[in-house]
């Protein structure tokens, strides 16, 4: 059977850590990084351009448009040249341009939004607002489809399928841990991992302040955790999911992923990297028992970056 690069999204490896983390407990990681757009997100680009073609807002040939700091479009980039849509992502000046380039050379049209309050590498949640202004101003000019990743239900619907892959690989998870952009990966895993296991703990990550879920103040607005902590809820958050709160400074994203690197053969990027020390945190802490397992996901390749 010949597959299509739509195939080669989804059913992702789930890795154990051994090297960097030698225990209390262990850490599962899902390594969606190895999708053909490199990152998480092209699950929730697949999941919502599907959709949007089933129900008629997306007809053939018609424009995508979509915000992103680069992973999701990415993601976009990849499944409009699988459904030949032209794409236009608007991205914040701040982001890597690694992204910028690999979006282009997946044929899209890359538009770079001023930041307003931010600097390289350290995109705020203003920043996010002017980028998603330009593509609403875009969508509406070209006559095309806004993606609205953060509102799309789709993109939570589309992570539970990665909470029942990581069910199934794992056998049995005591946690789940993972940074909060628009939600949809954690909020998507947790609903499936509790439907399977109340007792599953869910821990959501942000950068140190910038902690709004955890009921912090925005003290830091700017961090290096690229897509993930904008300040706000994201519109489909959902509390009740939310176990407890984590959080990561700036200096340790920087060691973990150097440490993901050396130790595990994982060039990973910032969230990942996070995602993982928050998990050894958590295994750290006492708060599960001694051989718990915690999974969490490896968001994005270092190579974007």
């Amino acid at each position: 059977m010949t597959a299509t690069v739509l195939d080669l999204i989804g059913n992702t490896p789930l890795v154990e850590l051994r090297r960097c983390w030698s225990g209390p407990g262990r850490i599962l990681a899902k390594a969606e990084f190895m999708q053909p757009g490199g990152s998480v997100k092209d699950r929730a680009a697949k999941a919502i351009l599907q959709a949007a073609r089933s129900d008629g807002r997306l007809s053939p040939g018609m424009p995508v448009v979509e915000m992103t700091s680069g992973n999701m479009g990415a993601g976009l980039a990849v499944v409009c040249a699988a459904l030949g849509h032209p794409f236009v992502a608007t991205m914040s000046a701040g982001n890597s341009p690694a992204r910028a380039r690999m979006m282009e050379g997946l044929g899209a049209e890359v538009v770079l939004v001023p930041q307003v309050d931010g600097c390289p590498g350290q995109v705020t949640g203003a920043d996010i607002a002017a980028a998603a202004e330009a593509a609403v101003r875009i969508a509406r000019d070209r006559g095309g489809f806004l993606v609205d990743q953060f509102n799309a239900p789709e993109g939570v619907a589309a992570h539970k399928e990665t909470g029942r892959e990581i069910a199934r690989q794992a056998g049995h998870v005591d946690a789940w841990v993972a940074s909060v952009g628009t939600g949809c990966t954690f909020i998507g895993v947790a609903r499936a991992l509790k439907a399977i296991d109340a007792q599953t703990l869910c821990a959501a990550i942000e950068p140190v302040g910038s902690e709004p879920l955890a009921g912090g103040d925005l003290s830091k607005p700017r961090h290096l955790l690229q897509g993930t902590g904008y300040g706000v809820a994201p519109p489909q958050w959902d509390p009740d999911l939310m176990d407890l709160g984590l959080s990561v400074t700036d200096e340790e994203a920087e060691a973990w992923k150097h440490r993901l690197g050396a130790d595990e053969g994982l060039y990973v990027g910032y969230s990942a990297a996070a995602n993982v020390c928050a998990a050894a945190k958590l295994l750290g802490s006492g708060r599960l028992e001694a051989g718990a397992t915690v999974a969490t996901v490896l968001c994005d390749t270092g190579l974007k970056y």
